[in-house]
């Protein structure tokens, strides 16, 4: 099944696609509760938004060796979580605005986990049934930024830097997944999503130890290799097996 949030007539609502251009319009949300109407709508006629806003919003790093050794890092030992500001997140279609004074912005595609119930202290092989389905993350960074700050509060935080959807897919096989993205419609990474350091159940189940999920939270797993540097009016696709793509323009504030 496949979950999208959408805006209508000034109302945001959750839908299911029941096709690949209908919409069933629901009373709700799949989070704490919902119930199917008798409407159906064009996906045609609809503002896609991001298919969730978390209540906490969590990612991993340094998960891929490529992207490990193109950024210079050493392999970590053990899983490593930080966290994301909702400002940045913008849905599907929408503009990445790159700030006036960025000199160096990369995308990172990743896959997303959307958590879909309260979970604390959970053992790796419980995992799976606590996650409600899987999205696409584009973790837009800001590299020179991100060397010379003490935070990430600007690198990976700025407004629009976080593009996420179209919708959330509830069952994804990650043997099987690739990532792939393309910057102008021509392919400049392609790699096995399920090819992590730490899987998606050694990181939910550790982070359990120490926090306490909640349905709606979401982890964004990281990325691998290498992106070039995004230029005024570049378009970035990445695609996820299964998932759909993302798709995304890149503007320079300011520009003409």
């Amino acid at each position: 099944m496949r979950w999208i949030r959408y805006t209508i007539d000034g109302h945001t609502h959750y839908g299911m696609l029941t096709d690949a251009d209908k919409v069933k319009q629901v009373v709700g949300d799949p989070f704490q509760g919902y119930e199917t109407t008798s409407t159906v709508l064009k996906l045609e006629d609809l503002r896609l938004e991001v298919p969730v806003v978390p209540p906490t919003f969590y990612c991993v790093g340094l998960n891929y060796v490529k992207h490990i050794g193109a950024e210079g890092m050493s392999i970590p030992a053990k899983p490593d979580v930080g966290y994301r500001a909702n400002n940045a997140l913008v849905a599907h279609g929408q503009d990445v605005i790159m700030p006036a004074d960025s000199t160096r912005i990369h995308y990172e595609g990743e896959l997303v986990v959307v958590i879909g119930k309260k979970l604390k202290n959970i053992d790796a092989g419980q995992v799976k049934d606590c996650i409600f389905g899987y999205t696409i993350g584009n973790d837009v960074s800001e590299r020179n930024w991100q060397a010379s700050d003490r935070t990430f509060w600007r690198a990976k935080n700025s407004d629009t830097f976080k593009p996420m959807g179209p919708w959330i897919t509830t069952e994804a096989d990650l043997r099987t997944m690739e990532t792939a993205v393309s910057v102008n419609g021509k392919e400049s990474i392609r790699f096995s999503t399920g090819d992590m350091l730490f899987g998606v159940e050694e990181f939910i189940s550790t982070m359990s130890r120490y926090l306490t999920l909640y349905p709606g939270d979401m982890i964004w797993m990281g990325t691998d290799g290498k992106s070039p540097d995004l230029q005024h009016g570049d378009r970035v696709d990445v695609s996820l097996t299964g998932l759909g793509t993302l798709s995304n323009r890149f503007v320079k504030e300011g520009a003409a």
